[in-house]
């Protein structure tokens, strides 16, 4: 267990190997600035961390275009009809070639960006995807069942899951959009459940059609789920609110009927299958909970034949594995079952161990997936949005399981090789969630680096909290003057690193420039300064195993702006007593601060960072956390000869936006 819940001034320990992984965007859409300050960033900063800590050999940053399913089909459709003429490879090849873009120009450093439906990472994924099948079905995990599925009478088709609009049936779900079987908040549940179906593509009311597909028995996984969560609880660092929201799932399933609708309970109660009645008088609902889905569905039944309106509470319904969406994972044929393809959330799951095995495979390594994924001294750290908590903490749990430990089996759940899962709240624009069809619609991600750099947005959306809260995100050059109230929180953040931090390296090089020679002159730092960094490195440390990115922000600044006025108050000092030791050494304190400081920063801001190194005149070793509370002279052969590169004078480390300059 790698992500052990630490005690009181713990250190913690990293793994020896780490694969990070980013959550998939759609490969029917650009980046908006939710999915790069809201995951991809901070995503990003842990792995860049990672490759300090424990060596960048032993870091494997990846994500991917989700490229099938009914969204990409639904959006190409549409496109279509304005006028496309390219082909629907065509479309997502298009979409996934922004998304790198997108993602180069906030400075995200994946090793692997696969796509898959395209090129050798989606011939890997059909492969892998075969597999996984294979295994889950061999280990007694797959069932055949014939579920009810929305079909179109005026088109004559049957409809995949973005083709059909709703409410979604959970109690309490605050979703605007829900479809066949899950809503926009990424609850599961079945067509017939889903209330007031629309067809986008006639907008009729569809009928239901029986339909044969493979479904993943995550009903059985109840236990080992809950099992797998309350180890997670007491044992590790998973965040608090992920937890609550897996246990959401892991009641029995439940119906909720009003009140109104009842006129005689206790004869309701006797027509339905053995069930737990709970009825609180000052509830509007009864709740009847069953020991499984059959019973709940026979209940149904009885309720429908009595015309009484009733609906599901959440619990863990059959995954579905397959469908008839001709844009899909060729899914393989198996009894009498075929022509059927991979529905997109499932193969979307394991399409990271499809991606690790592409990137090994280019560099002749594939032997060695297992020892990124199946090994003790491994860890998958996978950053996610909270809406997509059912998929990677739940149905996730339930497949990795059944890959690895027979039905028959009772698994360890301490022992099984499942993913890290770091997920994020909203990141809103504005105080709302942010959508393309609001009033105020929300500025792509390029669009921001339009006005901001990168390394400004980067410190920003790491200050967040996202690990507690939904925040929201408010870039003043997006709002009317008349709306703009106290300082942009973009810039705010950023000027830690382009004012207070930038201000400091340059002071430290000239001050070297003009009183030592261009050389940073030997010796130890003070004690109250080797006191401060280490303090502050093992904050750092702490909160970045913790994910707790915002705390991270609150150790630099504080650590930062310490050291810059440990600067002003002591070179006034120096200059009035005009004490050349009592200068020397106030320079050797900076510097071995700023140094400490660029190593700290070096995952956040890396550009400027990689500036400082180059006008240290060393390499990549400065990063080397082994080294990171040693003086300089730890890295230099022989100080008296070691020069610095000449700053000249106004050049920055951390440069503001070329709009912000022209305003000032």
């Amino acid at each position: 267990m790698i992500c052990k819940k630490l005690t009181p001034n713990e250190r913690p320990v990293f793994p020896k190997r780490a694969i990070i992984t980013a959550g998939m965007p759609y490969g029917n859409k650009n980046l908006h600035f939710g999915h790069v300050g809201g995951m991809f960033i901070h995503a990003d900063i842990f792995a860049r961390f990672l490759r300090d800590r424990i060596g960048k050999d032993n870091v494997i940053f990846l994500s991917g275009t989700d490229c099938y399913g009914s969204p990409i089909m639904e959006s190409f459709r549409r496109l279509q009809e304005e006028g496309y003429d390219g082909s629907l490879e065509d479309y997502v090849q298009d979409n996934h070639e922004k998304q790198k873009k997108t993602l180069a120009g906030y400075g995200i450093s994946l090793d692997f960006f696969g796509a898959s439906a395209l090129g050798e990472a989606g011939a890997i994924h059909k492969k892998v995807s075969a597999k996984v099948f294979r295994t889950l079905y061999e280990n007694g995990y797959i069932k055949k069942l014939s579920v009810p599925q929305f079909y179109d009478e005026e088109k004559k088709m049957f409809l995949n899951g973005r083709q059909v609009i709703g409410k979604c049936p959970i109690p309490g779900c605050t979703s605007d959009k829900a479809y066949a079987d899950e809503c926009s908040l990424g609850h599961q549940f079945l067509p017939s459940e889903l209330i007031h179906p629309v067809s986008c593509l006639s907008d009729k009311k569809p009928v239901l059609k029986e339909v044969e597909n493979w479904y993943f028995d995550l009903e059985h996984c109840i236990s080992m789920v809950k099992d797998y969560n309350d180890f997670l609880r007491k044992n590790t660092n998973t965040r608090k609110y992920q937890l609550e929201t897996v246990e959401e799932f892991l009641k029995k399933p439940l119906l909720y009927v009003p009140r109104k609708y009842i006129e005689d309970l206790a004869g309701l109660a006797a027509k339905l299958p053995k069930h737990t009645l709970t009825d609180e008088e000052k509830k509007p609902s009864v709740v009847f909970e069953f020991e499984n889905l059959d019973d709940r569905d026979r209940a149904k039944s009885v309720l429908d034949s009595e015309n009484i309106h009733y609906t599901s509470g959440k619990t863990l319904v059959p995954f579905r594995l397959s469908g008839n969406v001709e844009w899909g994972v060729p899914f393989p044929e198996c009894e009498d079952l075929k022509d059927l393809t991979f529905w997109v959330w499932p193969e979307s799951l394991w399409a990271p161990i499809s991606f690790t095995l592409a990137y090994l495979t280019e560099r002749e390594r594939e032997d060695e997936l297992s020892k990124w994924w199946y090994d003790e001294e491994a860890e998958v750290y996978q950053f996610i949005g909270e809406d997509n908590i059912y998929f990677y903490a739940i149905a996730q749990t339930g497949l990795f399981t059944g890959l690895q430990v027979p039905r028959e089996e009772t698994p360890n759940m301490a022992k099984v090789h499942l993913s890290h899962i770091i997920a994020n709240r909203h990141l809103l624009y504005m105080d709302t969630k942010a959508s393309s069809s609001s009033e105020k619609k929300p500025p792509t991600a390029d669009e921001l680096l339009d006005y901001y750099t990168r390394d400004q947005l980067r410190m920003h959306f790491m200050s967040l909290g996202l690990s507690s809260k939904s925040v929201g995100f408010k870039p003043q050059v997006f709002m009317k003057e008349e709306e703009r109230v106290g300082v942009d929180m973009v810039l705010k953040d950023g000027n830690l690193i382009t004012n207070v931090f930038n201000r400091l390296i340059r002071t430290c090089f000239y001050a070297i420039q003009n009183n030592c020679g261009g050389k940073i002159p030997e010796g130890e730092a003070c004690e109250e300064i080797r006191l401060m960094a280490e303090k502050a490195v093992l904050d750092y440390e702490r909160h970045m195993y913790n994910h707790e990115f915002h705390r991270i922000s609150y150790v630099m600044d504080d650590f930062i702006r310490s050291i810059n006025k440990h600067w002003v108050n002591n070179v006034k000092i120096a200059d009035a007593a005009d004490d050349v030791a009592f200068r020397k050494q106030l320079v050797i304190d900076c510097f071995y601060a700023c140094k400490v400081m660029a190593v700290l920063i070096h995952p956040i801001a890396p550009e400027g960072c990689e500036m400082f190194r180059e006008y240290l005149n060393l390499g990549e070793e400065l990063w080397d956390w082994n080294y990171i509370l040693k003086p300089i002279s730890a890295y230099v052969k022989d100080m008296e000869s070691h020069e610095l590169k000449y700053l000249e004078p106004r050049v920055d480390f951390f440069r503001k936006h070329n709009c912000q300059l022209g305003e000032m």
